[in-house]
């Protein structure tokens, strides 16, 4: 394997987000998120998410094929769902960096690539000024079905990076889970970083 982890911006960016659509729907149909993927609303949401002002696309390269990303962008560019929780909290969301999914294909795990798309998208946020990075993990019953029996949480991964769960800062957002017949809302844990 030929592994690079790199920023996209611009041009580049635009020119990924097909890929970026692709690692959404088949790394998300695993637990925890179970996404019964929409390459409609892929499309939609990545659209949205590369219009934003000094948003970043950090993707992990395999030769030339990406197998992994992560995205960020300035929390002021965010839906009212991500930026209203922070508001109501009095935190100063013009100087918050919202991190956005992180996926990677299974094969391409445990190999320090996770670090890179945080040191990436840290470093993209330390640039346009922002004093914080902040992320939301969704929040499943631990007596889930389908709950795999050999799974560990990023926690403590999260952790080691500098992040830490905000009790009660929680959000919704909405997807429809393998075998629903319609999206239902998810609990999302926030989880923040200050320097």
């Amino acid at each position: 394997m030929n592994l690079c982890v790199r920023p996209l911006t611009g041009g580049e960016l635009v020119a990924a987000l097909d890929r970026l659509a692709d690692l959404r729907i088949r790394v998300f149909a695993a637990w925890p998120y179970l996404y019964d993927g929409d390459a409609v609303y892929e499309a939609d949401y990545l659209r949205e998410f590369s219009a934003a002002p000094d948003a970043v696309l950090v993707a992990a390269f395999d030769g030339a094929d990406i197998v992994g990303a992560a995205t960020a962008a300035p929390m002021i560019h965010q839906k009212a769902e991500f930026r209203d929780p922070f508001a109501a909290r009095g935190l100063d969301i013009a100087r918050l960096f919202y991190f956005g999914e992180s996926v990677l294909l299974p094969a391409y795990r445990g190999r320090g690539i996770g670090h890179g798309f945080f040191d990436h998208r840290e470093a993209q946020a330390r640039q346009c000024g922002a004093n914080a990075a902040c992320f939301a993990a969704v929040i499943r019953p631990a007596d889930h079905p389908a709950r795999p029996a050999d799974y560990v949480p990023l926690d403590a991964f999260w952790t080691k990076r500098g992040y830490a769960p905000v009790p009660g800062l929680v959000t919704e957002l909405g997807w429809k889970d393998h075998g629903d017949a319609d999206e239902s809302p998810k609990p999302m844990q926030y989880w923040l970083k200050q320097w």
